[in-house]
């Protein structure tokens, strides 16, 4: 979302409004001491000490005889600026440690966890007071100390709410189209805990200037300057003979609070005003391991060769569990290859494991897989990362939770063709309405500024083919790409894959368990079962004259010869017929 239309939601909103109208003139106050306040805060004249409000004193004078305008607005000046370095601290230690931790896991995750359970342990103001003994009374060291008591809760909030979101579906797809770790994280990721820290934001700036204000109350700080809680120590002291002291200081820390934290909450109404995300995940994260590499002696397809894959998830034991059991698979340039099968027999996770994205716990035992001659079994995820997009594409299925509901259209869209060709962001726009015409949306100017919320199912997956095939790649892995969608969608869809495979010389693998997809669109079909790849052949030979009982089964599943319903009819009707 554009920073204009979130201001303009900020501003729509009347406490968003008035509190951020609130909140500036409040720091343009104390920006502008110097120019409102004429006075130095530090000047005392004792002839004037108590003195109410006239003309050159707006606010009155107060024990010493200074100007209580002029201490209230520098006072702010150190109070913000103390606050501020605080939170500073916080936000540098806590977010990207809370982003890495919650999206990568592994030691340092456990690691910082346990720091941060350390450092939350330790009472905060116990550890300023220790601190101000040994650091000394300077108010800005103090709220460093602060900044790094308070990181914690900067740390948890985010590393909790990335964990949840980095096995959304559409963050897989973005790490498809080979955008690296930390572009995911700074365009997908952040947009979910946007929110979140920016109302912690308002929170722990709101603990800071209190805190703050506290230790210059008790006498912790350094005295030398004027500050809030200073004011306030000096008109507590003086409450009996000058009630009114009190008022200035309390209203200044009172009003920046609830600006604060009116101001967080509106924006971040005006941030999530959008479509809610989806809801349903899988289970698991991605993970790779490398794996070792054997040889077959049958002759291998230049495009994509599979031999002797096998795939394995680690047990809580220490066992492995083998899901994929030396397939061999084989998909050449122009060619449609169908990888059929029930429910659970392997086909996602064949697929996955060309991509280098099985699920954590997930990795290849065994075998070899090449992608135009290049071994990629065992790859690194940096080197896994340089092949999609460009030379692997992948379609899911499921299309509406593979696109981020936070991102128009024309945003994801622009997105990996930015990052892969290093296009500008007017030319990145013209490629995206290619890419719309590609796969025959009508009005794709139109489209590139809807969200996903905004399309049909049919068009969402038209979305995904487009943005695969964004970087023109050789290989195209599609997971039923028809399961969602309705029939007639179907036959379109299925038609552009074709259409993409004569224009482009694509090689696709499709994972299904359609025979009528299979029959329609296929060259050739690799059956699998068990984790085991049971018979391979041409599509014609495969449903004509299948030589494998499980392929059989398959065919004899298909309800084509069934004797058809007779029609319905209403109640009466039958009776009469009867």
């Amino acid at each position: 979302m554009s920073t204009g239309r979130t201001l303009r939601r900020v501003l729509r909103n009347p406490l968003g409004a008035l509190s951020a109208a609130l909140l500036l003139i409040v720091v343009a106050a104390v920006l502008l001491a110097p120019v409102i306040a004429s006075q130095d805060p530090g000047a005392s004249s004792l002839s004037q000490a108590f003195a109410g409000p006239s003309g050159g004193h707006p606010l009155g004078m107060d024990s010493a005889g200074r100007d209580i305008l002029a201490r209230v607005l520098y006072g702010g000046r150190n109070t913000l600026g103390g606050a501020l370095l605080a939170l500073a601290i916080a936000l540098v230690l806590g977010v990207p440690s809370g982003l890495f931790a919650g999206y990568r896991g592994g030691w340092f995750d456990s690691a910082a966890t346990w720091t941060v359970n350390l450092v939350m342990a330790l009472p905060a103001m116990v550890v300023l007071l220790a601190s101000r003994a040994i650091l000394g009374p300077d108010v800005h060291v103090l709220m460093i100390v602060l900044g790094v008591l308070v990181a914690p809760s900067f740390f948890r909030l985010v590393r909790g709410i990335v964990a949840n979101v980095r096995n959304e579906l559409y963050v897989d797809a973005a790490k498809v189209s080979g955008l690296s770790d930390a572009r995911i994280v700074a365009r997908h990721v952040l947009t979910v805990v946007r929110g979140p820290i920016i109302i912690q934001t308002a929170l722990v700036a709101g603990i800071a200037i209190a805190l703050q204000a506290g230790l210059e109350f008790l006498g912790v700080g350094s005295g030398s300057s004027a500050t809030w809680g200073a004011m306030l120590n000096e008109a507590f002291q003086n409450i009996q003979r000058a009630p009114r002291l009190i008022l200035w200081p309390g209203l200044a820390l009172g009003l920046t609070n609830c600006a604060l934290v009116l101001l967080a909450g509106a924006v971040r109404d005006a941030l999530e005003e959008q479509a809610p995300r989806p809801a349903r995940r899988r289970r698991t994260g991605p993970a790779e391991a490398p794996a070792p590499v054997t040889e077959s002696a049958a002759p291998r397809a230049g495009l994509l060769s599979v031999r002797g894959l096998t795939v394995a998830y680690a047990r809580p034991d220490g066992t492995d569990k083998e899901v994929v059991h030396g397939i061999d698979l084989d998909v050449r340039p122009g060619e449609i290859v169908g990888l059929v099968g029930e429910s659970g027999s392997g086909k996602t996770q064949t697929a996955f494991s060309v991509l280098g994205l099985l699920p954590e716990g997930g990795r290849v035992t065994r075998g070899s897989i090449t992608v135009n001659g290049r071994e990629t079994a065992g790859l690194r995820e940096r080197d896994h990362r340089a092949l999609r997009g460009r030379t692997l594409a992948y379609v899911p299925q499921e299309p509406m939770s593979n696109l981020d509901p936070a991102f128009t259209i024309g945003s994801q869209l622009m997105e990996p063709v930015r990052h892969h060709l290093g296009l500008g962001r007017k030319e990145a726009a013209e490629k995206a309405r290619e890419l719309l015409r590609l796969v025959e949306i009508p009005d794709p100017d139109r489209t590139l500024r809807l969200y996903p919320h905004e399309i049909s199912g049919g068009m969402a997956q038209r979305v995904l083919i487009a943005g695969a095939m964004s970087c023109d790649p050789d290989l195209l892995i599609a997971d039923e790409p028809t399961t969602a969608l309705d029939v007639r969608v179907q036959a379109e869809v299925l038609a552009l894959l074709r259409r993409l495979r004569d224009e482009r010389g694509l090689g696709v693998l499709l994972v299904t368990h359609n025979l009528g997809v299979v029959a329609d669109l296929c060259d050739r079909v690799a059956v699998m079962n068990g984790g085991r790849i049971v018979e391979t052949g041409s599509t014609e030979q495969i449903l004509g004259a299948p030589q494998d009982p499980y392929t059989r089964t398959l065919l004899d599943a298909v309800l084509d010869d069934a004797p058809a319903r007779a029609p319905w009819q209403p109640r009466e009707a039958r009776t009469v017929t009867a």
